[in-house]
Order: structure tokens, then C-alpha cells, then sequence
């Protein structure tokens, strides 16, 4: 894996924050797609609002690499929901898979998201993070887009427009976005929600750890039962 350093040093980070936190989506992701070419790509979950960060990268690069983490534990609907996305906006879709089957987890280490967080940890290493980091460097990608926004919960309130992420760039050109941002831009070119969405689902992953809203939770409480928020795949990987 290439450094940091070799992908954008300390001072070319602030820099580019600097100005990138000033510009719209599509100026920033024209930003990326100028300096880092081929070596751009996209991940996607095929989440509640997945169309717009989708859109906002095919038009500004047709041909991005799409990565897609297919855990086997998704819903029908999202399923679904990707084929229509990914014919609607021509998606260069490259799905990845863990090199274990669901079954096959599951006989080996049991039901792992209902052994409290140590058992959600193995498990989303195991079907998420391990797939996006051989996705990501088998499309030698050293920029990354991601949907990712301040206002979904804590520990996204933080996030620049720009950072770093085990050696590699990550661009979040929507992360300033509001709820109201994202029907706007859903409303004026007729893309769709996820289909959960009109069932309650504010944030959807695998059927185990996804619940409906309710108004005894937040957001972030519907997803792994509460006890986490992000599932791997945004965090650093501590080095070993």
C-alpha cells in the first residue's frame, strides 16, 4: 500500500481543505478527478440515499470504478436497488465478496453480530472491511469518493471534505449536505430513495442489524443494535 506521504503530503492536505471547503459537490469531485485520474473510485452500500452520491460521480466520471461490498446478509430490496441504479446511471459496478461464505461463517464462528461488539467487530471485518481493502487495491485506487455526512451521527460530525485513510485519499463532496439537500437534488432528477426508506429505515445494511426507526431511537441507535455506528469500512485499520 502506497504512504500518505506518496499520495499527498501534510501541507497539500490542508491546502486542498482549504479550498475544497469552500466549493460545491461537483467542484470537488472535479478536484479529485483532475489530480488523481484512473486512480479514482467510488464505494457504495446501495443505501437510503446512495442515488445522489452515485449520480454526482458517474456525471463527472462515467467510467469510475462503483465498489460494492456484498456482505450476503443484505435485503431483497437493496438487491434490487443496485440493479436499478446500476442500470438507470450505467454503473462501472465492481462487486466484492468475502472469501467465506455466509454459510460458512456462520459454522465456523456462529452468529457473530449477536455476540456483542467483540463478535460485530470479527464480523464486519470479516464480509466489509477485508473486501474494500482488496477492492481497493485491486483497482489501485488512491483516491476514494464516499457518501459519507456530518449530520448522520457523532462520529461523522467531525469529517473534513478531505482526509487520509490508510495511505489513501478520501473525499467526502457531500459531507456538509442536509437532509434537505439530499431531497432537492433526488427531487429535481427523479432518482429514488432506497425502498426501505418509506418503511422507516434511516440507515440500511444487513438484515440483521438494520431495524426501522421508531421514536424511542436515533438514527444511529437502528443499526448494530445500538451498540456501534460505523462498521469498519470509513475507520483507520491499526497497523499490526
Amino acid at each position: 500500500m502506497a504512504t500518505a506521504d506518496s499520495v499527498m503530503t501534510a501541507v497539500e492536505l490542508a491546502a486542498a481543505n482549504a479550498r475544497l471547503s469552500t466549493v460545491g459537490a461537483e467542484e470537488r469531485i472535479a478536484w479529485a478527478a483532475g489530480k488523481f485520474g484512473k486512480s479514482l473510485v467510488v464505494s457504495t452500500s446501495f443505501g437510503a440515499q446512495s442515488a445522489v452520491m452515485l449520480s454526482l460521480a458517474v456525471a463527472a466520471v462515467p467510467d469510475i470504478p462503483v465498489l460494492f461490498v456484498d456482505t450476503g446478509y443484505l435485503f431483497p430490496e437493496t438487491y434490487r436497488f443496485a440493479d436499478e441504479l446500476q442500470a438507470r446511471l450505467r454503473l462501472n459496478l465492481k462487486v466484492y465478496r468475502s472469501a467465506e461464505s455466509p454459510a460458512w461463517i456462520e459454522a465456523r464462528h456462529g452468529r457473530l453480530w449477536e455476540q456483542g461488539s467483540a463478535g460485530l467487530e470479527q464480523y464486519n471485518q470479516i464480509v466489509k472491511v477485508e473486501p474494500m481493502q482488496r477492492a481497493l487495491a485491486e483497482t489501485q485506487a488512491k483516491a476514494w469518493l464516499a457518501g459519507l455526512r456530518r449530520i448522520q451521527s457523532a462520529t461523522r460530525k467531525d469529517l473534513p471534505v478531505i482526509g487520509l485513510q490508510n495511505g489513501r485519499v478520501k473525499i467526502h463532496p457531500i459531507v456538509d449536505w442536509t437532509d434537505q439537500d439530499i431531497h432537492r437534488y433526488l427531487s429535481q432528477r427523479g432518482l429514488p430513495y432506497h425502498p426501505l426508506w418509506e418503511r422507516g429505515y434511516a440507515s440500511i445494511g444487513d438484515t440483521h442489524t438494520s431495524r426501522p426507526l421508531t421514536s424511542d431511537l436515533t438514527a444511529e441507535q437502528t443499526r448494530f443494535f445500538g451498540l456501534k455506528r460505523e462498521c469498519g469500512l470509513h475507520e483507520p485499520i491499526p497497523p499490526t
